[in-house]
């Protein structure tokens, strides 16, 4: 189980590690996108730090249209799992999302009134 918080606006911040390519745990903050329909998306900068693996490109349907994405084996660490994941990589990706892919892992609760957000 993983205990986070709401932003400002009501978004869903969960912590996660992220691992390197050297086993190196590196802590960030991602937000639960529903619209987004995979495991994860991150700025092409923040992938190539972790030095994952490029599997292949990509074309994606966003709210911005068709979009081609790099698609890079990435590894993580949320709600205490380590966990292998295929990661899609653009640069014009500001958050660090997580996607609805994550729903059919892990519970959601969120009740804004008590302040409770999990993934179990």
């Amino acid at each position: 189980m993983i205990e986070e918080r709401f932003g400002d606006q009501g978004e869903l911040f969960f912590e996660i590690e992220l691992i390197t390519a050297d086993d190196f745990p590196i802590p960030v903050e991602a937000m639960l996108d529903t619209g987004f329909t995979v495991f994860l998306a991150m700025n092409k900068q923040d992938v190539e730090v972790c030095e994952w693996t490029y599997l292949e490109k990509e074309e994606l349907r966003t709210a911005q249209g068709e979009t081609i994405f790099d698609i890079y084996l990435g590894k993580i660490i949320l709600a205490r799992e380590e966990l292998e994941i295929p990661v899609l990589a653009g640069d014009e990706i500001q958050e660090i999302l997580l996607g609805s892919q994550w729903l059919k892992k892990f519970n959601l609760i969120a009740k804004y009134r008590e302040a409770i957000l999990r993934l179990e």
